[in-house]
């Protein structure tokens, strides 16, 4: 049981930042043991010995430094000191197999200068049109408010025309323990290199070159790697400067680092280690998702390899790991596969990592192309980024729950691609929950619909035991909606559906097959579809409101969809199978149509109605109520 006293000291390390973040996903208890600095008079007595420490861990309640034999020896007949583990000798997996050094160019090398509501985006459209991150971009959401930590290499910014601007709120160089995480004397001259491509994925900006996917938000940078050899303190310091950027408030981090192999054999991790508890890295990143923070990770470049699988923290229960796939959506050969040792699908998601645009370090004022997961990894992180600053209110596991559902291959998961290919413009036209004090506020924005009416958006909602209920959608007058929920029985299935109409009157229904829905009490929002043997698309949607009449509406409207030009009926046909009316019979082009049936024309009753194009066949019940 943690005392006042133990609070207070621990609530000293952390910002207010950082503690709204934690109280927003832990409740009252957003101090943990791990959280309790470490015992000032334990490290007295381990400097009494002369020995000097490198790293302190909180987290951990645990430090690093360099030991003889004598000193081990020493340090074991300490009451306090309950093991000492060698730190593993590391072989750096920052993605130097999978980086495409190539030839310098010019920026525009690679393509045409694309425009999209005055951002251009030169040679960097490709990689974010692939994850549909410009159509959000262009409702000015570009990661605003949002703190972003990347943990990496290095990060020459300062003079690169494409990254000066960015707003960068703190940075920590964990190899030489100062603050510069550019190259300095003793550094590998291209120690930044590799950091300063991944970041400027997200926060770049340089019109007509390179747009990143972030560039709104604010950054904290990490130097955590040292390339000049395979030093022994790396995951230390990836560890260590997790737990800074947890005190300083980060929402989000990325991580484009990896660990499986060391200089020594022995002391190597093995498959079965990938288990999402064993290495220090992967632990780390867990505790930091704990305390609310969205962890972002590559998988890997092992595809290839014997070891084939994703290395740590890749193998993280709640962390994101990233694959990469080309610029047209086909998975990367050398991208890092699954399962986790415990059988769960990894990676969770993917992202281009082929043929990528980025900033080049020293140079300053050119772009080149870079890939690897490393390069897949700062994608994604933009868009968890733009889905944050969209909806502040959302918690780590709402995003991370959201990410996956709106990728590719959400619905059939595997150990290649994951869920697949991430879309910006999909999450964040998910439709999310708020919980405050027992209220359930749905909030929703309908990205690929510029032009909606707002006073025709609706949201239907029902029980398993209720009927259909109407609610208007409250407008925020720019482009966001809100709904606020009635009270219901705890872990109760709440199903809900949107109809709206565009400036041109046509009619819409979101989904357009099946239904969202969520446990009351629970903030997870997930989307049920009928299944049927019928090309997709060729829909036939469930018609709104239903039943009908309602309050405000005398009329019901059925939207359809057919796949071809062909010959199409839709009919209406009472409980017997009488024929009541035909309401479509001719001739109709491939597209969407919406009718409106009026209740007028109906004895109350249950109707069934059949849309036939083709050989195709669907039929749907509706009830009238008078």
């Amino acid at each position: 049981m943690l005392s006042k006293q133990d609070y207070t000291q621990a609530e000293k390390l952390l910002s207010q930042k950082s503690l709204l973040r934690r109280k927003k996903v832990m409740g009252e208890n957003y101090i943990t043991f791990e959280d309790l600095p470490l015992k000032t008079e334990y490290i007295h007595q381990i400097a009494s010995l002369g020995i000097k420490i490198e790293r302190r861990l909180r987290w951990f309640n645990a430090v690093s430094a360099y030991l003889s034999e004598a000193q081990i020896e020493q340090l074991l007949l300490f009451p306090f000191v309950e093991k000492i583990v060698p730190v593993k000798n590391l072989r750096s997996k920052n993605d130097p197999e999978g980086l495409y050094d190539g030839e310098l160019f010019k920026p525009g090398f690679f393509g045409k200068n694309v425009k999209v509501n005055q951002l251009n985006y030169g040679s960097s459209f490709d990689q974010l049109n692939l994850i549909d991150v410009p159509a959000v971009h262009s409702r000015g959401i570009t990661g605003q408010n949002v703190l972003v930590g990347f943990l990496d290499s290095g990060f020459d910014w300062k003079e690169h025309e494409a990254l000066k601007n960015s707003k960068i709120i703190g940075e920590y160089d964990f190899v030489f323990n100062d603050s510069v995480t550019a190259n300095q004397p003793g550094d590998s001259p291209s120690q930044h290199d590799h950091g300063t491509e991944v970041f400027s994925t997200v926060a770049g900006f340089k019109d007509s070159t390179l747009i990143g996917a972030a560039f709104g938000a604010s950054f904290v940078l990490a130097k955590t790697e040292d390339i000049r050899s395979e030093t022994m303190i790396e995951e230390d310091n990836y560890a260590a400067a997790l737990e800074w950027m947890d005190s300083i408030g980060v929402d989000i981090t990325s991580s484009s680092l990896g660990y499986n192999q060391f200089d020594d054999s022995t002391t190597s991790y093995t498959y079965n280690d990938m288990n999402g508890m064993t290495t220090i890295v992967t632990k780390a990143a867990e505790l930091a998702f704990s305390r609310g923070i969205v962890t972002i990770t590559a998988a890997g470049n092992e595809g290839m390899t014997p070891w084939g699988f994703i290395i740590a923290p890749a193998d993280g229960f709640n962390t994101i790991a990233v694959g990469a796939v080309s610029h047209s959506n086909i998975l990367e050969s050398f991208s890092s596969h699954g399962p986790t040792s415990d059988g769960r699908i990894k990676p969770e998601v993917v992202a281009q990592g082929s043929g990528n645009f980025a900033a080049v370090p020293s140079l300053h004022s050119y772009t080149y192309s870079f890939g690897g997961t490393s390069a897949a990894t700062p994608l994604v992180c933009g868009v968890a980024t733009l889905l944050l600053s969209a909806y502040p209110h959302l918690l780590n596991t709402q995003i991370r729950s959201i990410l996956l559902k709106t990728a590719d291959n959400s619905e059939h998961p595997d150990n290649q691609r994951g869920y697949g290919l991430v879309s910006a413009s999909k999450a964040i036209s998910f439709p999310n929950l708020e919980m405050k004090e027992s209220v359930f506020k749905l909030h929703k924005i309908f990205i690929d619909y510029p032009d909606i009416n707002p006073l025709t958006a609706k949201v239907y909602y029902f029980t398993d035991s209720a009927n259909i209920q109407q609610g208007d959608l409250v407008f925020d007058g720019v482009f966001k909606f809100e709904f606020q929920f009635p009270s219901f029985q705890s872990n109760q299935t709440v199903y809900f559906y949107f109809t709206f109409s565009d400036s041109s009157g046509s009619s819409f229904r979101e989904p357009a097959e099946g239904n969202y829905r969520f446990i009351y009490g629970q903030n997870i929002v997930s989307s049920v579809k009928s299944i049927q043997n019928l090309p997709s698309d060729y829909i036939l949607s469930q018609n709104f409101p239903n039943p009908f009449p309602s309050p405000s509406n005398p009329s019901t409207t059925i939207l359809y969809k057919v796949p071809l030009n062909e010959f199409v009926t839709l009919k209406i046909y009472d409980i017997l199978g009488n024929e009541v009316k035909t309401v479509v019979n001719g001739y109709q082009s491939s597209g969407w149509y919406s009718i409106k049936i009026n209740s007028a024309e109906f004895a109350s009753g249950v109707y069934f109605y059949q849309l036939k194009a083709g050989s195709l066949i669907s039929v749907k019940k509706m009830i009238v109520l008078k």
